[in-house]
């Protein structure tokens, strides 16, 4: 519609911020606002087309930023007291990559502090509710994201996934996250480019918005070493819905891995009669996830010492518990720790590569839970057992992380208290564009990701 003249892009950032202005004060999850900016660019992008200017693949898009992500100008809190009034002087490269491609900033998106821990709350902001359900979390760390997503306060967005922070708010909030391959979507800044373990993706409401905002998030760039070198361009196109003769492998608890919640799993369980209807061989398997489990959080914990050590060190009352236990256990870590995760890492890597020999995908949960409630750090038991920590309950997803595989989260159904759950379906690496495939023909045959929150379709 904007290409065709049908709408200006003016119009369209003033619908998304009246969408923002009804529905935001219930969820909160855009928390910093750039109104004015984001007009003077709405008006030179129009401007741009009456003049038969280049324009380019998001023109006009409006988009808030995950607020871990730098953003030249405006506020990046990171959801944190020591950066509530931080104000980059440049854009983190996934930012500047989708303003490059015509996209218009309209603010920043919630987070937990730091990032830390799959619900979105800090001391800053405060918590993200639940579109679906108000008194639920919306998951995290892109919880913000995914809620604004959700109620149409935006059109796309940009998150990121360490050990499930695209995937689980995806789940959450009834939308699509794709945790591409180390290397697909390059990273910049880093302090630590080689590793893989966190990445960036795109998130939308569709399967194919996700493919076009991959294709620009996707590509080469210098200041990224490990990143691939195919460009974005292959996913650009909406892809094919014909997906007869895959083979699917059905993992509703990863091969009894993990606990999982009754309602959640029987969403799982219903995906195998979609797949059969069309076309696919479903059939109970899992690949062998020994040694992920060690792998993940001894290499997570590494990574967060690695990234927030001075922080501690400069200001140690003011992280969160939760945050800084993560850096201590980087600290405790030893040399032959480190090494024996690697180890463990490169196993599991091979592993799945044989596994994907016999499989083009495997289906397992996003979230072992349904959206929990909102005064609530995290699960403290998942099907009666407990937890032992504020991560395990996110287990079905850090264990896929930590194989390198990219894992894509696409609307599978709801609780019959109405809550979203996502279905978690991950291919072999580099095997993005099959995934998106998958998801398209998935998200096609049921139309759950149709069913928008009443909070954000206004009243009749």
């Amino acid at each position: 519609m904007l290409r065709a003249k049908e709408v200006s892009a003016r119009e369209v950032l003033a619908a998304h911020l009246a969408q923002i202005e009804r529905c935001n004060p219930e969820v909160n999850a855009v928390v910093t606002l750039v109104a004015d900016r984001a007009a003077e660019a709405a008006a030179a992008a129009d401007e741009r087309l009456v003049h038969g200017e280049e324009i380019g693949p998001l023109h006009g898009l409006p988009i808030a930023h995950k607020d871990t992500h730098d953003t030249a100008g405006i506020r990046t809190t990171y959801g944190s007291p020591l950066l509530a009034d931080n104000v980059p002087a440049r854009d983190a490269l996934v930012v500047e990559r989708i303003r490059s491609a015509g996209a218009i900033t309209i603010g920043k998106t919630n987070v937990p502090e730091f990032a830390a821990g799959s619900h979105t709350v800090n001391p800053v902001f405060g918590a993200t509710h639940n579109p679906y359900d108000l008194g639920r979390s919306a998951g995290g760390s892109s919880g913000g994201a995914a809620a604004a997503l959700a109620c149409g306060m935006h059109v796309l967005a940009d998150g990121s996934d360490m050990g499930g922070s695209l995937r689980n708010p995806a789940s959450f909030c009834n939308v699509v996250g794709l945790r591409p391959s180390p290397g697909r979507v390059p990273v910049w800044p880093t302090s630590a480019p080689w590793s893989g373990l966190s990445v960036t993706g795109p998130m939308a409401r569709t399967v194919s918005d996700v493919g076009l905002l991959l294709s620009v998030l996707a590509g080469p760039d210098p200041r990224d070493r490990s990143a691939l070198d195919t460009p974005g361009s292959e996913f650009a196109a909406e892809p094919p819905t014909d997906i007869r003769g895959l083979r699917v492998a059905l993992a509703p608890d990863l091969g009894g891995r993990v606990p999982v919640d009754p309602d959640v799993r029987a969403v799982i369980d219903r995906t195998a009669s979609v797949f059969e209807g069309l076309g696919c061989a479903v059939e109970p398997a899992c690949p062998d996830l020994a040694g992920a489990d060690e792998a993940f959080r001894t290499l997570r914990a590494w990574l967060f010492e690695l990234s927030h050590s001075a922080l501690l060190d400069e200001h140690p009352d003011a992280l969160k518990a939760t945050l800084r236990e993560n850096i201590l256990a980087g600290r405790g870590l030893t040399g032959p720790d480190v090494s024996r995760a690697h180890a463990r890492q490169a196993a599991l890597h091979e592993r799945m590569r044989e596994f994907f020999d016999r499989y083009d995908v495997l289906l397992a949960p996003v979230s072992q839970v349904p959206p929990f409630p909102v005064e609530s750090e995290y699960p403290t038991e998942v099907a009666g057992v407990p937890m032992r920590d504020y991560i395990e309950w996110m287990g079905s997803a850090y264990l896929i992380s930590v194989t390198g595989c990219p894992a894509l989260s696409v609307p599978a159904g709801f609780t019959p208290g109405g809550l979203p759950v996502g279905v978690q379906m991950v291919g072999p690496y580099r095997g993005e564009a099959g995934l998106l495939r998958i998801g398209r023909a998935f998200e096609q045959a049921t139309g759950h990701g149709l069913v928008r929150p009443a909070v954000a379709v206004p009243a009749v």
